[in-house]
């Protein structure tokens, strides 16, 4: 997959990913806001309903007062007739005549306001009633002359009964002007209006806690609960008591702490099933591109290794056919010193190229787990000095030079004597390839607490930061374009890592592009 092309199915799977969060996120605000919505609904409708059946009860009260003071006084109410209806209708047929009439009467039983409150104003109650009768007259008409006031009628109906609607009219004007007066704690109570608020609010499905308070010209009254307080956020209020003209100077307001988690609890659910998924997603998303990402870098790594490896076999290669037909040549095949120059070259590079064989089988056998180390207490100053012995005749021949600064008073550690020196090895030997100059390298000792660290710090061409996050990979080295200035197929760092962490050690480098290079190994020591 080449680079454009993996880039743009980067793209297009992030972008998916993106919009899936983002229509998530608008679907969860969108059910928010309706749920409040509803919310807000379902409170207005109970505080309407609390507010009417607030009303209805004290006029029922009131009633029902109005009634027993009538049966209390005895008295017949003084009569007065307001109007009289008629209305005559003859059917042509049967030559029938029916005459309808109603009376509405004032009954006054001398009801003043101040039977229900002393304070009240004197309004007076009138009870208005009709008084309808039906009059049939068989075989009489007003035309024909045959009839007169004095005629009897044939069927006779009377009824009598209030009107209903100019009754309530008329009672709940009065009624408004006198309760009006009233003090706002001889109309409501605290314990009836929180019941009345629990009762209303459990029929919509309000099931949160809530506040109330009763505001008058918009300061409280002692009609309100103890925790209530204004938030504009939380509190819906409705006017309660109106009077005639339609204005209250009272209102009722609700407060609802929890609104916010009530609101959301009916999301919480789906909103959590949904958060989970999308979390899958991403989670998965990110592991498929991390192992695409990994996959695309493992190719490249693995054809930089390729290029590396057939690099390093070329030349030993080429060396041992030149040596061979070198040998081959009539000229020199008798001539025994050149025939064991040639032999001895052929010896050294078929062991170089043995010894890199070894080194890939070895990283193989480590990550098996089937290489065998067997650890003994030994003098880690005395493996250091091997190693830097071993390479010590490559830093002269480029005239360099190794210091030593063993400070270290407890240098007994549990190693692999074969391992261990190949790790230091490895380390002094990759000190001195990325030196391009003289190599000056450093190697000290020191102990911090219960271990023992070893550094080994040269003045190379040092590591950037990506470099440095690397180095310890397996077949990571560092791209230099076509040059092959360093030899090398990156196992040895990864191998020195895994022989490290082998002994219960740590290893970690400090580098600065230009500034050189410090490895530091730390070892436990034994006790």
């Amino acid at each position: 997959m080449n680079k454009s092309r993996f880039r743009l199915l980067v793209f297009l799977m992030s972008l998916s990913l993106i919009g899936i969060i983002v229509v998530q996120l608008y679907w969860i605000t969108t059910s928010l806001t309706k749920n409040e919505e509803e919310f807000k609904y379902h409170v207005q409708q109970v505080l309407g309903n609390v507010s009417s059946i607030i009303k209805e009860k004290e006029q029922v009260a009131f009633y029902k007062q109005y009634d027993k003071i009538i049966d209390s006084t005895g008295t017949v109410p003084k009569e007065e007739d307001l109007k009289e209806i008629y209305f005559y209708e003859r059917d042509k047929r049967t030559n029938e005549t029916i005459i309808y009439s109603n009376t509405l009467v004032a009954e006054n039983y001398g009801i003043t306001g101040s039977f229900f409150d002393k304070s009240a104003n004197s309004v007076n109650f009138d009870k208005v009633i009709s008084k309808r009768q039906t009059e049939v007259y068989n075989g009489s008409s007003i035309n024909d002359g045959s009839f007169s006031m004095s005629t009897q009628p044939n069927i006779t109906i009377r009824k009598s009964g209030s009107l209903s609607s100019l009754d309530k009219v008329n009672f709940e004007v009065a009624f408004k002007d006198i309760v009006a007066q009233k003090s706002l704690q001889k109309r409501i109570s605290n314990e009836d209006l929180e019941e009345l608020l629990k009762s209303e609010l459990k029929k919509y499905g309000v099931k949160t806690p809530f506040e109330f308070g009763i505001y008058s010209n918009g300061l409280a009254t002692k009609i309100r609960s103890d925790k209530f307080r204004y938030n504009k956020e939380t509190t819906y209020g409705i006017p309660i008591f109106q009077d005639n003209e339609g204005m209250s100077k009272y209102q009722l307001l609700v407060m609802f702490p929890d609104k916010d988690k009530f609101v959301f609890s009916s999301l919480i659910g789906i909103t959590s099933l949904s958060l989970l998924f999308t979390l899958v997603i991403v989670l998965t998303y990110s592991s498929a591109l991390n192992q695409l990402i990994k996959q695309k870098q493992i190719s490249e790594i693995k054809t930089d290794f390729i290029n590396n490896m057939t690099h390093e076999f070329k030349t030993p290669i080429a060396t041992i056919n030149l040596a061979l037909d070198a040998i081959r040549n009539p000229k020199i095949i008798d001539d025994k010193e050149k025939v064991q120059r040639y032999l001895q070259m052929i010896k050294e590079e078929n062991k170089r190229m043995h010894a890199q064989v070894e080194n890939v089988l070895r990283i193989s056998k480590l990550e098996k787990n089937e290489l065998d180390i067997d650890k003994e207490p030994r003098d880690v100053s005395e493996i250091l000095q091997d190693a830097i012995d071993h390479v010590g005749l490559i830093v002269e021949d480029r005239g360099g030079i190794i210091n030593t600064h063993f400070e270290a008073k407890r240098n007994t550690i549990l190693l692999n004597d074969v391992h261990f020196t190949n790790v230091l090895v490895n380390v002094l030997d990759n000190a001195i390839k990325y030196s391009p100059d003289t190599p000056i390298i450093d190697v000290y000792t020191e102990n911090v607490k219960d271990f023992i660290l070893i550094k080994i710090q040269d003045q190379g061409a040092g590591m950037s930061k990506l470099v440095l996050k690397k180095v310890f990979e397996k077949f990571y080295r560092e791209h230099t374009g076509d040059l092959h200035n360093v030899k090398g197929h990156g196992l040895g760092l990864s191998y020195v890592k895994q022989i490290i962490e082998d002994h219960n050690g740590q290893i970690y480098a400090e580098s600065e592009k230009g500034k050189g290079s410090t490895f530091i190994i730390k070892m436990p020591l034994i006790n």
